[in-house]
């Protein structure tokens, strides 16, 4: 590309409102790809997953159909990506259910459950990926409307509908919830996201103690800089040019690159596993 910085990893370009839109990215973010072959790890379950219409939500519910889950997922009003999910997953055979609302409501948590235990009968496995965030240049800057809201989708949205799907999950079960690498080294222009993402990385470790008699794992993802729709959403066009090459790997990761985490978090490859936070994150290394 002529005039490409030795730093540029993405073509520059933002999008005027969060949450982002997948279907105007580019290039767009890889999904779980043909190359990746299910063997029946989650074959007969039900994946219920937040922020399932884009990005690494999408991504975990291609790889959780393809592994023979049926798919409830919800989103905010991203209708054509929510689509697109749906397609991909109905057209591996599986069923799929897409939930439209605010998880920040505590009664559409409730209704999200109550919905797909309708729909399906059951649980097995929760994927609490649904996030926002909005960047500014100093902690002065971040009001309590956003403190509020930022918290609310991140984290009281996580707990109210875990609190609700709790009672549907049998031992067996397993929960993974999305956090993200600032949780450990944290953000100077993201300080209200990153508190939300060490919320969750507590929460993940006190609820995996709580629940562990009752059969259930619970653990945690942590990505680093992966190709989303929250990056053009969040960030400048010049930003975005350079997202991810900071990281060892010198570019962002793809959707694709983290979904199959989830796949072995939910299945029973990681039965000896809970209260615990994998890293994919380009090699950035953060003890946590």
């Amino acid at each position: 590309m002529p005039g490409k910085s030795d730093q540029q990893t993405l073509p520059p370009q933002e999008q005027p409102r969060q949450p982002g839109l997948q279907g105007d990215m580019h290039p767009q973010p890889r999904t779980t790809g043909p190359e990746y072959r299910g063997s029946d790890k989650l074959k007969g379950r039900c994946a219920l997953i937040t922020g399932g219409d884009s990005g690494i939500g999408r991504a975990v519910a291609v790889a959780f159909a393809k592994e023979g889950a049926n798919i409830a997922f919800t989103y905010l009003d991203e209708t054509a990506d929510a689509e697109e999910t749906r397609r991909q997953v109905t057209q591996l055979g599986r069923r799929c259910l897409g939930l439209a609302g605010d998880l920040g409501s505590e009664s559409h948590c409730r209704e999200v459950v109550r919905r797909t235990v309708d729909e399906f009968g059951r649980i097995d496995v929760l994927v609490n990926n649904a996030a926002e965030q909005h960047p500014q240049q100093a902690l002065e800057d971040i009001d309590s409307a956003q403190l509020e809201r930022t918290f609310r989708t991140n984290f009281f949205g996580m707990f109210n509908l875990t609190r609700e799907a709790l009672p549907h999950l049998k031992s067996g079960a397993a929960i993974v919830n999305t956090t993200s690498v600032t949780a450990y080294r944290g953000s100077a222009h993201l300080i209200d996201y990153a508190a939300t993402e060490g919320a969750i990385v507590a929460f993940t470790r006190s609820l995996s103690s709580a629940v562990v008699a009752r059969g259930i794992r619970v653990n945690a993802v942590a990505p680093g800089p992966i190709w989303t729709p929250l990056i053009p959403a969040s960030f400048s066009a010049e930003e975005v040019s350079t997202f991810g090459a900071k990281v060892p790997m010198k570019r962002p990761g793809q959707p694709e690159e983290v979904a199959p985490c989830y796949v072995f978090l939910a299945s029973d490859d990681a039965s000896y596993m809970t209260g615990q936070v994998l890293h994919p994150n380009g090699g950035e290394i953060i003890n946590g």
